[in-house]
């Protein structure tokens, strides 16, 4: 399966045909619809319909589409109908105009000094009714489909180069990990050496008064204790299950953005901890390292269905 990213966006149009005639051009609907899906990242599947009147009864329609393709994201879903208003005028039928008229005559009998409808105002309000008239259930499924369809890809392309980016670094932080691993055992003799110098100094200057092997036990066990405080073998290992497993789930694919944001987080509590017990300056340069990479991968993980 792919990886699929938060962020997408995708429009669609549709235009009815011109009227072959005069009369039908007095009966012709709204002849453009358009539609666009636009996709940002969100914890949950969040959905926001910005549409006008005419449409506003296919929101669960629509509603009940994305849900059934997308998991999450900030998906907002936007519709607009343009009328042949300008190309060609609405001839009012008797009936709308017999309406109107029985409407202002209400209107000036509470308000008498509002102004009369204008011919412009009634060829606007025929068009509107023309366009509320209009089934448009067919046309705008139609049109959620092939939008939905083209951002859903455009997802797909933008989670195949998140993967990219993400098993990069993945690669960085396995090399990092295993520059750490033979330092610790150099650190480790290298202190013990110290102990011992500093034990073999002390009985130059002892009066006799420390036994020689007592004062070497002490310095042995103190080499032990810090071998036991520096030891990152147990970091080491998590962080390389952790990218064992962020590499499983982007192979993979998928629904899996909550995964590897968990994921993520643990493996810099584990880089964290590397850095704590750091007792080189090389380990403190791979611990940082190693942070500025994951937050790298944290902030693409957040775009990450």
């Amino acid at each position: 399966m792919s990886v699929y990213s938060m962020t997408g966006y995708a429009s669609a149009q549709h235009s009815s045909d011109r009227p072959s005639s005069e009369a039908e051009s007095k009966s012709a609907p709204p002849n453009h619809l358009g539609l666009e899906i636009r996709s940002v990242n969100s914890r949950f599947l969040d959905l926001s319909f910005k549409l006008p009147e005419e449409l506003r009864q296919y929101e669960p329609v629509l509603r009940e589409l994305l849900v059934s393709r997308l998991k999450r994201g900030k998906v907002e879903v936007r519709a607009a109908i343009e009328s042949n208003v300008q190309s060609s005028v609405v001839d009012p039928t008797p009936r709308l105009l017999q309406r109107l008229n029985a409407v202002q005559d209400n209107v000036k009998a509470w308000l008498p000094d509002a102004a009369p409808l204008s011919v412009a105002d009634v060829i606007r309000l025929a068009a509107g009714e023309l366009g509320a008239n209009c089934d448009w259930s067919e046309t705008i499924l139609t049109l959620a489909r092939q939008a939905l369809e083209e951002m859903l890809s455009a997802r797909q392309r933008e989670g195949a180069r998140l993967a990219t980016m993400l098993l990069d670094r993945l690669g960085q932080i396995r090399a990092l990990a295993a520059l750490a691993v033979p330092l610790v055992p150099q650190l480790v003799a290298q202190q013990r050496q110290r102990f011992l110098d500093r034990w073999q100094e002390a009985m130059a200057l002892t009066d006799g008064s420390t036994l020689p092997e007592a004062a070497r036990d002490r310095a042995l066990t103190e080499a032990t204790a810090f071998a036991i405080r520096i030891d990152v073998a147990e970091e080491v290992t998590r962080i390389q299950s952790h990218l064992d497993e962020i590499e499983r789930l982007i192979k993979k694919g998928g629904e899996l953005g909550k995964r590897l944001d968990f994921l993520i987080q643990e493996l810099h509590r584990e880089a964290n901890t590397l850095g704590s017990k750091s007792a080189a300056l090389e380990l403190t340069h791979i611990s940082v390292d190693m942070k500025v990479l994951i937050e790298q991968m944290r902030e693409q993980v957040q775009n990450i269905e």
